[in-house]
């Protein structure tokens, strides 16, 4: 295995993301999603993250990168137009740097995402094939809907009902392990959110 697979708490993290493109708007998104506290370097900022730094979500150094301007920061990522720079942050970075060309300098990869509210489907190739990661995420994205999340954030409020009012320990495992039944996933797939939750809550209450 090339890559160690992690889900990442970016919280109010420091990242540093050096590039004001379009690759580094993307990685910019992402980052914001994830909660992260992000400072752009590039002479110039792609309108989207322009827009971004208007409202004051990310900050922004107008200008190359210095030697220097990675201290402190948790996740680095090297988004420039020049591999040769992105190498030089690589190497300069003390902690995780994500690389955009060549990915191979730096130290993690991002995967391909399917994100279904708080499901989250993560797909890699180890950097063999894009394309590869990507029609498989098309795929995964055609089996899990959006009906998916709004199941999964149903469960979490059912589970937490069920520990408070099924007290029988054997009977309120199998309750919870019905939830994630194939059964319950066809339901889910084939009648749609309705079917299911009608169905859960007829067996809870």
């Amino acid at each position: 295995m090339k890559y160690y697979p992690a889900f990442l708490d970016l919280n109010n993290k420091r990242t540093v993301v050096v590039g004001g493109g379009s690759v580094g708007e993307r990685k910019v998104s992402l980052l914001i999603k994830a909660g992260a506290a992000v400072k752009v370097i590039s002479p110039l900022l792609t309108s989207g993250l322009t827009a971004l730094k208007e409202q004051g979500r990310i900050k922004h150094l107008a200008r190359n990168y210095r030697k220097g301007d990675l201290k402190n920061a948790f996740v680095v990522v090297a988004a420039t137009s020049s591999p040769e720079i992105n190498a030089k942050i690589a190497r300069e970075s003390e902690h995780l740097v994500n690389v955009a060309a060549p990915p191979s300098e730096g130290n993690f990869i991002v995967p391909s995402v399917v994100k279904r509210g708080p499901l989250t489907l993560a797909i890699s190739t180890e950097g063999s094939s894009p394309a590869v990661s990507k029609a498989i995420r098309k795929e995964i994205e055609m089996n899990y809907d959006r009906e998916f999340a709004r199941y999964l954030r149903f469960v979490e409020r059912v589970r937490n009902q069920a520990i408070k009012q099924i007290k029988n320990k054997g009977k309120r495992e199998q309750f919870l392990k019905s939830l994630a039944s194939e059964e319950s996933l066809y339901i889910l797939r084939t009648e749609g959110y309705d079917a299911i939750s009608q169905k859960v809550l007829s067996v809870l209450n």
